[in-house]
């Protein structure tokens, strides 16, 4: 049994947790024969319909964008649609292995979220005052900062430090 998450399409509908034992089971999140998407610098492979865009499944915008984000590369040159299984990289023998923890609660887990951008000859991360309660969101404003200034050289998402939330929450509003 391999640890996994569910990316259904529908962005209203939740990720999940679930647990896969076979092809079969493989086939049955994504609809059909599935095509592996490695982001290795996640330590993930998405699993999704590989014959999704020839059936017109719908766009999945949350394993897009992760994608996209951690594979630049493949910005803008493909899309992933249907829902999509995520599972660890595979081990030695080529079998699949249990989501990362980190990646689990980071997908899945209710936390506050920053992006920081490092600018192109800078090696430092700059960061802004703003905040998403959805990793997702954060991740969308991440990549259209990449497309949109041309001075970003790479850009990540990081949770927002709790102290920092605490003193913005209880700083004296302007009235």
């Amino acid at each position: 049994m391999v640890k996994a998450l569910i990316i259904p399409s529908a962005e209203h509908e939740p990720i999940t947790e679930c647990e896969v034992d076979g092809l079969e089971e493989y086939q049955a999140v994504a609809g059909g024969w599935i095509e592996p998407v490695g982001i290795p610098r996640l330590g993930v492979t998405v699993y999704v319909n590989e014959e999704g865009l020839l059936r017109q499944l719908p766009f999945n915008p949350r394993a897009t964008f992760l994608w996209w984000h951690f594979v630049p590369e493949a910005r803008q040159t493909a899309m992933l649609v249907g829902s999509a299984l995520i599972a660890g990289l595979p081990d030695r023998s080529g079998d699949s292995t249990d989501v990362p923890g980190e990646v689990v609660a980071m997908l899945t887990e209710q936390a506050e979220w920053r992006v920081e951008v490092r600018t192109v000859g800078d090696p430092k991360w700059y960061r802004n005052q703003m905040t998403y309660s959805d990793y997702f969101e954060a991740l969308v404003w991440a990549m259209d900062t990449l497309e949109r200034w041309s001075l970003a050289e790479d850009t990540r998402v990081v949770p927002a430090v709790p102290e920092e939330l605490a003193a913005r929450d209880s700083a004296p509003s302007a009235a």
